[in-house]
């Protein structure tokens, strides 16, 4: 057997798969997540728009979105081997200490959080990326702007006025947040770069980013809701 394929068939090589597709949507969701702050500048959602048509017309965005997906795909299906694969061993942890005594709430419920945020992407995708690309976007013309815009602000403002869709944003987001927890901590230990030097440092690093990035996520649509709630 070719050797590559020896390695991502075996566990190291599915755990080192989930690892580097893991950093990888880790490092998008930052972008993602400035991009997605232009939504709460108020200039009636030029900001957003613009960066919107960019992110839309740019070669090496899109290389890189259609990569993400892939990435998205590959994260999913490793996950569930993995699962099943813990699954099927014992669940008894070192020095005889159940599972549940040696890991942490996030680590134990990987499987179901996994579940929830892919959930999350399926509605997200279709409430917006769907949209953006195949619905009908009106344009929008700026003052002082040769040409107009396609409005994708007032496609998500639209969106988050409803309450239901808000408050889903807003608990998806709590499932990232641990999601993210377990995640960010996992691949580093994975990839062989948490020691008893960088674990602590790893740790604190990865519970801010876990707690900061969804939270700034949220922020988002009860920002527009209240303000479109006339708040």
């Amino acid at each position: 057997m070719n050797p590559i394929k020896r390695f991502l068939l075996s566990s190291n090589g599915r755990k080192t798969v989930m690892a580097l597709t893991g950093l990888f949507l880790i490092l998008f969701l930052v972008i993602h997540l400035a991009g997605n702050l232009q939504l709460l500048v108020p200039d009636q959602g030029r900001s957003f728009n613009e960066y919107s048509h960019f992110m839309s017309h740019s070669l090496l965005i899109q290389t890189v979105s259609k990569l993400n997906f892939s990435f998205i795909i590959l994260h999913v299906l490793y996950s569930l081997w993995l699962t099943n694969q813990a699954k099927q061993a014992r669940p008894i942890g070192y020095k005889g200490k159940p599972v549940l005594e040696t890991t942490s709430w996030s680590s134990r419920n990987m499987g179901i959080l996994g579940t929830l945020v892919l959930a999350f992407l399926l509605v997200h995708l279709k409430g917006f990326w769907y949209e953006f690309k195949f619905g009908e976007v009106p344009d929008i013309l700026y003052p002082g702007a040769e040409k107009s815009l396609p409005d994708a602000y007032r496609v998500v403002s639209e969106a988050y006025s409803n309450p239901i869709y808000a408050m889903f944003y807003v608990l998806s987001m709590i499932a990232v947040g641990f999601h993210l927890y377990h995640g960010f901590q996992s691949a580093f230990h994975t990839l062989g770069l948490s020691n008893y030097r960088y674990k602590p440092m790893i740790r604190t690093v990865g519970t801010l980013f876990a707690v900061a990035v969804p939270a700034l996520f949220a922020l988002i649509p009860v920002v527009m809701y209240l303000q479109k709630a006339g708040y």
